[in-house]
């Protein structure tokens, strides 16, 4: 099929070439060739001049597991997981097993506001296969955050950059090697954009301290979920186990 495909693209680019070039006199030609040769150079300087801002963060706090409701069985209600993580209901809905749809709260950044909607996708994985970056293969089961889709809402034309992209990876997972089971997570976000003309006088220096403020305070508001409603409902349930066994 790859061979078809190939051998249809060859003899299609060579019918084009037939048919156009010898319409082109070689000034025209040589045009043509000037004109998409500064095509090339204004992508290139696009892909150079676009800034990246990245901010890490990580959790690691005392995890209290039940044997008859270990963490790895609750991580595995995906559904659950992610209410715990991101508990409003107006702002997110679900999109199939793996995936929500999440429209997150402005994000201010100089004086752009921006709307950002994100599809988030949750995936558990186990016996140290395709395990993220930082993640140990011992570990039992881990579960793994990553943004796969977005779109950036609220923002005019003048305003909006040229080029844009926003990544969140994150993990989460119980750790059982010390006396004590830990709940360890690492949580990554990254911006990358090329500023409009009107934010380009900007120091970089300002931009990414702004930038930086701004991806730090998102990833504390994710790490306090994990740490305060994640936990708590945790332990809602082991109690739910607890009590289905009494019954």
């Amino acid at each position: 099929m790859a061979k078809i495909a190939a051998s249809h693209t060859s003899s299609s680019s060579s019918f084009l070439n037939n048919f156009f070039v010898p319409k082109l006199n070689e000034k025209g030609k040589f045009f043509f060739r000037q004109r998409r040769l500064q095509q090339l150079i204004v992508k290139s300087q696009v892909i150079d001049n676009a800034t990246t801002y990245t901010c890490r963060i990580s959790t690691d706090i005392p995890l209290y597991e039940n044997p008859r409701a270990c963490f790895d069985r609750y991580l595995e209600n995906k559904p659950r997981v992610f209410k715990a993580i991101f508990p409003d209901k107006r702002r997110s809905h679900q999109l199939n097993q793996e995936e929500w749809r999440i429209h997150m709260l402005p994000i201010e950044f100089l004086l752009i506001t921006v709307f950002p909607v994100i599809d988030m996708r949750l995936r558990c994985k186990t016996k140290g296969v395709e395990y993220p970056p930082g993640v140990p293969n011992t570990v039992s089961k881990v579960l793994e955050l990553d943004i796969i889709r977005w779109e950036l809402q609220g923002l005019d034309d003048v305003l909006k950059p040229s080029e844009f992209s926003l990544g969140v990876k994150g993990s989460l997972y119980p750790d059982r090697n010390g006396p004590r089971t830990r709940l360890k997570g690492q949580l990554q976000m990254s911006i990358s954009f090329v500023l409009p003309h009107v934010l380009a006088l900007v120091p970089e220096a300002v931009r990414r301290d702004v930038a930086e403020s701004v991806l730090r305070g998102l990833l504390q508001n994710m790490k306090s979920k994990v740490n305060g409603s994640l936990l708590t409902d945790y332990a809602e349930f082991k109690r739910e186990m607890q009590n289905n066994l009494l019954v």
